[in-house]
């Protein structure tokens, strides 16, 4: 018999009661359409990162399934990473930095050194106006470093997300506009749950002899920094945000729509491009991941999106006018799109396929 479609494999992720005992069999005793399976359940893990959204316990057993699919996937990773001589990341709480919630605020860290302190007279050294794909393989990027590499990370305003009741609700809680979606795509229906969360921000202290340490632990030595570097503190601040998403009781959200307060980074004294062209000279990065990023605007206002160049594939388009990029999963299994406008990220994605997340993104209808 032929072999399942990829439409197929995909049901039996999402709908495993939907497929036909005949697939079933054929998938039992084919090495090949084991695999493609294979391939389809990492994509979902990584769509389920992109897309996922902190919940309370009483969200559905969908998004209960997400979870444990996610930690498998990041335990896989690890022991993968671990078995090819990769550095290890660090558990514990720097790993709370590494969720989508935060993961454009940690970015934005990464680059400028940066985080908050409780000092006077901050100077803005970055504000994001764009956002720009950062490719590279799986295993580079797994082995970036975390702030924790090069100083002290101080939370000052944790990730606080809560459903909230609607649109109108979502509007009242984070003083942004909640668009409206104009025509839901095929096989999306129903009305979205919304989930809030306030302002983000974070104190980073740069160390030059935990930056040493790190390097040396790596077998890497480091220059010295430049002048007044080397103990001065950064202050990164984040949304508030919402996302409205429409589950349809998937692993993957079917569609989600979101919005938040552009990062931007604060500095006591150091300027932007003194903090990201000594951390861009550093051994400890990944090379290719360093070039694409000295790439960037040198006014720090871009801000890089990590994509793994295994698992997905990334375009520039127009939101309605505004500079956007797309992103897709090798195995169509999702997409989005994101882009900035006045001071605010805005993302549509799903388990859909890039002409239908550009379709709902520019016929949003906006409200206050």
């Amino acid at each position: 018999m032929p072999h399942p479609t990829d439409g197929t494999l995909r049901r039996l992720l999402d709908e495993p009661v939907g497929v036909a005992d005949v697939d079933r069999a054929h998938l039992a005793g084919c090495p090949g359409c084991l695999s493609r399976l294979a391939a389809t359940q990492q994509d979902a893990a990584v769509a389920a990162a992109a897309l996922h959204v902190e919940t309370a316990a009483d969200v559905d057993a969908g998004w209960q399934r997400l979870s444990h699919a996610v930690t498998a996937e990041r335990t896989r990773r690890a022991v993968s990473a671990a078995g090819s001589g990769a550095r290890r990341r660090p558990a514990g709480r720097w790993r709370a930095w590494r969720s989508p919630i935060v993961a454009v605020a940690g970015v934005v860290a990464l680059l400028a050194g940066a985080g908050t302190a409780a000092a006077t007279n901050w100077l803005q050294i970055f504000h994001t106006e764009r956002i720009a794909p950062v490719t590279a393989p799986q295993a580079d990027l797994i082995s970036m470093p975390d702030l924790s590499d090069f100083g002290e990370l101080v939370v000052t305003e944790p990730v606080d997300v809560r459903p909230v009741a609607d649109a109108a609700a979502a509007a009242q809680a984070t003083g942004l506009s909640v668009p409206q979606v104009s025509e839901l795509p095929r096989g999306v229906t129903g009305e979205p749950q919304y989930h809030v969360s306030g302002r983000v921000s974070a104190v980073f202290t740069f160390s030059a002899e935990q930056t040493a340490r790190t390097a040396a632990a790596a077998g890497e030595t480091v220059p010295p920094p430049p002048p007044g570097l080397d103990g001065s503190q950064f202050r990164l601040i984040a949304g508030p945000g919402f996302a409205a998403f429409w589950s349809q009781d998937r692993p993957v959200p079917a569609l989600v729509v979101a919005r938040a307060g552009a990062p931007t980074v604060h500095s006591a004294g150091v300027p932007f491009d003194t903090a990201r062209d000594y951390l861009l000279s550093l051994p400890i990065l990944p090379e290719n991941v360093a070039t694409q990023l000295r790439g960037f605007s040198a006014d720090g206002t871009t801000l890089p999106l990590f994509m793994s160049a295994e698992k997905l594939t990334s375009s520039t388009t127009d939101v309605n006018g505004m500079p956007a990029t797309v992103f897709a999963s090798r195995a169509g299994t999702m997409a989005g799109v994101v882009w900035v406008d006045d001071g605010t990220v805005s993302a549509v994605a799903g388990s859909l396929s890039s002409d239908e997340v550009l379709s709902v993104a520019r016929n949003l209808r906006w409200r206050r």
